[in-house]
């Protein structure tokens, strides 16, 4: 059974590459240098009397238009090849992050089947991540963020917020199919359109706002229908919404167009909350669930389902793989333009559906796929329609 899963989930990543290869094309690689390269390569060749002269300053030009127009084809060769290599290389970057998210949510949820303490199982799939960026910056490999402790009052909201949208997502992973989750969470743009409203007054195009439509209705029809309903796995899912539209909201709000320390690029400013979100957690967690989780590890150990070793290594698994589909999700996302992002974010909550549908054997009622697939095409609708709005706009 592990091995015809393995088996399906490489299928998956592998489908969603070869669909999304046709947009990593980085741009430019289509305009062609010959042109130019002809035009600046052309001599001057100067006016001769003598017939000599002449043939040879002919022979000359000849030579150097065919030797220019071989350049030029050369340097289109490596062009083309450039951006091969670049879609090849970024291509391999979205099915890491797909195949990384996928272990991850399996992971989880199989932790979770034997464990039920989701806040402690959030907590150290938080810190998981922790050893992996103090080494980069320990070994020189990545440039260590320098902040100050303003600085660090600025990150503590977003950090709450990046809290929220994990420990909400792990909640609901619990409570409910994997596949109900992510169907909830298509509905984030909802609530970041509202909170944009609120907290920016932000007014977006009325295009826009009817791409809400669909979402609505295809994760309200999936909710009726969904055979493994709970409200605590919905309304956790929607804690994962606010709280990921907030952090959104927010960082515009307190980051944008200002200097907040040194070294504090995308990944870094990832790894920053990360270490903020687990010292956030681990009252939170003692709060919530206490020591119990030794105690309910103890047992499965016991009951003879899992060895400790094999049980750790679940548990470190579905941290590094948590972290890891973010970081790669970066690297991926950084490398393509907002569309192909758009179609990307779209195929990879499709290819989790799907794969933890294979994984768990969970059953979907017909409404349940419909509304789902209703809501997915909304969100894609909705990403392009603001990719629209702010092109517009700039």
């Amino acid at each position: 059974m592990v091995s015809a899963m393995k088996k399906s989930l490489a299928v998956l990543a592998i489908a969603a590459t070869v669909v999304e290869a046709s947009a990593f094309v980085p741009q430019g690689a289509a305009h062609s240098p010959v042109k130019s390269l002809v035009a600046s390569s052309s001599p001057s060749t100067a006016a001769s009397s003598t017939a000599f002269s002449a043939d040879a300053d002919l022979k000359s030009s000849t030579s150097l238009a065919l030797s220019a127009t071989g350049g030029a084809a050369a340097e289109a060769e490596d062009k083309s090849a450039s951006g091969a290599k670049d879609a090849i290389i970024t291509g391999g970057y979205f099915a890491l992050w797909y195949l990384f998210n996928i272990g991850y949510n399996i992971y989880n949820k199989q932790a979770l089947n034997v464990l039920d303490y989701p806040w402690t199982i959030a907590t150290i799939q938080m810190a998981v991540g922790i050893p992996y960026f103090v080494a980069l910056w320990a070994l020189g490999i990545r440039k260590a963020p320098k902040l100050s402790m303003s600085d660090l009052k600025t990150l503590f909201p977003v950090a709450l917020c990046h809290t929220g949208v994990h420990v909400g997502a792990v909640i609901a992973l619990g409570a409910g199919a994997v596949s109900f989750a992510h169907i909830v969470k298509a509905s984030e743009p909802v609530v970041t359109c509202l909170l944009n409203f609120v907290l920016l007054g932000e007014v977006l195009p009325t295009k826009v706002y009817m791409t809400l439509l669909p979402i609505i209705g295809g994760v309200g029809i999936a909710s009726m229908k969904e055979l493994s309903f709970t409200w605590l796995a919905l309304a956790a899912a929607m804690l994962s919404n606010v709280s990921s539209s907030a952090r959104g909201v927010l960082s515009k709000k307190t980051m944008s167009g200002k200097q907040i320390g040194e070294n504090l690029d995308a990944p870094n400013l990832y790894s920053v909350l990360t270490a903020m979100s687990t010292v956030i957690l681990i009252p939170l967690m003692l709060a919530m669930e206490g020591t119990g989780f030794f105690g309910a590890f103890s047992k499965v150990v016991e009951s003879g389902e899992y060895t400790k070793k094999s049980l750790s290594t679940l548990l470190a698994l579905s941290g590094a793989t948590y972290y890891a589909y973010n970081e790669v999700a970066f690297q991926a996302l950084g490398r393509v333009n907002p569309v192909t992002h758009a179609v990307g974010n779209t195929i990879k909550r499709v290819v989790i559906i799907v794969a933890s549908v294979i994984a768990f054997k969970t059953p979907m009622s017909t409404g349940s796929i419909i509304g789902s697939s209703v809501a997915i095409a909304g969100t894609l609708m909705y990403s392009l329609a603001m990719n629209g709005a702010k092109k517009k706009k700039d």
